[in-house]
């Protein structure tokens, strides 16, 4: 009995591996493949897209904070000019 019910999986494997790879190797299927893969690209764009804008955005934060802290830094030294005229 116990050889039997594996010699039965045994079959039951190879019957469903050939008739799923029958499956997924037929027209219908390949057509779903193509679609998720035409699927996959379309994100990958967005992707891109939306990482091009969020770089183009850090870069102008950037930019602006530089322009920010050399401001700081001559008004900083315009008072230490300052302070030393006295």
């Amino acid at each position: 009995m116990f050889m039997s019910k594996k010699l039965w999986c045994f079959v039951g494997g190879v019957f469903f591996g050939t008739i799923g790879t029958k499956i997924l190797s037929s027209k219908d299927a390949k057509k779903v493949y193509v679609q998720l893969a035409a699927a996959g690209l379309r994100g990958k764009e967005y992707m891109m897209d939306t990482v091009a804008n969020v770089q183009d955005a850090a870069s102008d934060i950037l930019a602006e904070a530089k322009e920010i802290n050399e401001e700081r830094k001559r008004e900083e030294e315009e008072t230490i000019i300052d302070d030393t005229d006295i």
